[in-house]
């Protein structure tokens, strides 16, 4: 798959969106989402409302981007009217978007799929198990419905909804409304091997601990746009991870994060600051950024002033690290639909 998505970013960037619109819709009904969790995707995909009536006299079903179910509402008047469902993209006076067309067009097959597949929809458990408000007894229950067994080891998976999966998960799975948007996720064996781009892979936990594995889950997604292969593990930040996902993100960064932000406008700072936590020392983290001992050392002259205190000692380096991490969880644009390419390059 992401052969191919490279050769049509080449021929054809639009294709190339189209294609991942097709594989989200292909994920969600191998998973078999319900109606809910398909119009939450397809309203995210199309960053604009969704509508669906089933029949004429039935009442209309919509949702918004961030996966909130809306009032009931009129459909568009460009509503595509096929097999007896009526689906739409509200888009008001706007033009159709690159993407409207395939969104519905898959969107109205997985409904149909879904419809005439005879089976009940597999039950919308997993914002129970995430919610660590809900009763232990509601978890439990819905735990034992998904046929999730106590004492097992699990993990939660979070993708965006285009997310690339070379793998499909092995276990329950649905579209989870987060604050920052609707995400595919999935419950999973703690030792499944899982590929997926981009992905937050949560940490191991038993089934009464899902809700912190969901949300360091999404810690771990909202990094993958600075891990190379875009797979971002949970457990590889140890504690930091749980300090950040029960930290709520504050509209206001601190001082640490704010100096961050600074260096940021600088095209050698990131890299460094990211060696620099990283490295036992300062030859090391010069080695890693591929400069001389010398520029490394000037770097880090720079990135202490702006700081106020080293980021080589003791509990400079845990801020620096912190830091760093805060501002990649804050600026993430994991869940942004990657643009198409422009000036193509030749196809060998």
């Amino acid at each position: 798959m992401q052969e191919l998505l490279g050769r049509l970013r080449a021929l054809d960037p639009t294709a190339s969106q189209s294609l991942r619109v097709i594989a989200c819709f292909d994920e969600l009904m191998a998973g078999r989402v319900g109606t809910e969790g398909l119009l939450s995707a397809a309203a995210a995909l199309a960053g604009r409302i969704v509508g669906l009536r089933r029949t004429p006299n039935a009442v209309a079903v919509r949702f918004d981007p961030k996966g909130n179910r809306l009032p009931p509402g009129l459909p568009s008047a460009d509503a595509l009217k096929t097999g007896g469902l009526v689906i739409w993209i509200e888009r008001g006076a706007e033009m159709p978007g690159a993407n409207d067309a395939i969104i519905l067009e898959r969107l109205a097959l997985a409904l149909q799929l879904h419809y005439d597949d005879g089976r009940p929809p597999a039950p919308r458990d997993l914002a129970t198990l995430f919610d660590d408000t809900a009763e232990l007894t509601a978890r439990r229950d819905a735990a034992t419905r998904r046929g999730l067994a106590a004492g097992a080891r699990l993990r939660v998976l979070a993708a965006p909804l285009f997310a690339l999966w070379q793998t499909h998960p092995a276990g329950p799975e649905d579209v989870i409304a987060t604050d920052f948007g609707p995400v595919h996720a999935a419950i999973v064996p703690a030792d499944s091997e899982v590929a997926a781009s981009p992905l937050g892979i949560g940490i191991a936990v038993e089934r009464d601990d899902l809700g912190l594995s969901f949300r360091t889950a999404l810690v771990a997604l909202r990094l993958a746009d600075s891990s190379p292969d875009g797979i971002s593990r949970a457990e590889d930040l140890g504690g930091l991870v749980e300090t950040l996902a029960e930290r709520p993100m504050t509209p206001r960064m601190d001082a640490d994060e704010a100096a961050v932000s600074r260096l940021a406008s600088l095209p050698w700072a990131l890299s460094t600051l990211d060696a620099i936590v990283r490295a036992t020392s300062v030859r090391d983290a010069a080695r890693t950024v591929g400069v001389h001992h010398s520029t490394m050392t000037a770097r880090i002259d720079t990135i202490t002033e702006e700081f106020g205190f080293s980021p080589l000692d003791g509990w400079g380096r845990m801020r620096a690290a912190m830091a760093l991490l805060r501002w990649r969880v804050r600026t993430s644009r994991v869940f942004e639909l990657p643009a198409p390419a422009s000036g193509a390059l030749p196809v060998s």
